[in-house]
């Protein structure tokens, strides 16, 4: 009976692809990011994404690495254009539609923080991905009239937590 012979890892193999290939994603990123965190931060989900699919039997290489991160880089500026559209809060005004005011992204995540998963779940889903109740509904494994009625009582708890327990 032979011995059972482990196989190598084939994300080992990239070590010397990412040694070529770094400065070249990350100096793709980093003129359209802006920002040196933001461009390290997508480089090492480039990278890890290439692990991935060496662990799948994918070829990888710098051109593939550098569409991955053309597609990091996309998906960062929707999240941070969802985040900028999509936080809105209540104003004083109680004929006005809760979030059609727009307020502070820091503040308004620090409030979504203060809240229970499933009222932030809900919020997250409808006002920052955009989705409608129903799929909303769907994502969170509730009927429509059930997913409607936890987005009224999360914008509630939500306008509570951002007046500072104050209806």
């Amino acid at each position: 009976m032979s011995e059972p012979r482990a196989h190598p890892d084939p994300a080992f193999a990239l070590l010397e692809l990412y040694e070529a290939a770094l400065p070249q994603v990350y100096g793709y990123l980093l003129p359209r990011c802006g920002d040196r965190a933001q461009a390290e931060e997508l480089t090492s989900e480039t990278f890890l994404a290439a692990v991935q699919a060496a662990r799948n039997g994918g070829q990888v290489s710098t051109p593939w690495l550098i569409g991955i991160a053309r597609h990091k880089l996309i998906d960062h500026w929707r999240r941070r254009e969802r985040e900028r559209r999509g936080l809105r809060l209540l104003h004083e005004d109680p004929l006005t539609d809760p979030w059609d005011t727009e307020v502070d992204a820091l503040h308004a995540h620090a409030v979504l923080a203060q809240l229970s998963a499933h009222h932030r779940s809900a919020l997250t889903l409808r006002y920052l991905d955009g989705l409608p109740v129903a799929e909303v509904a769907t994502h969170l494994g509730r009927t429509v009239h059930a997913a409607e009625a936890l987005l009224t009582r999360a914008r509630t708890a939500f306008r509570r937590a951002h007046n500072g327990g104050r209806q």
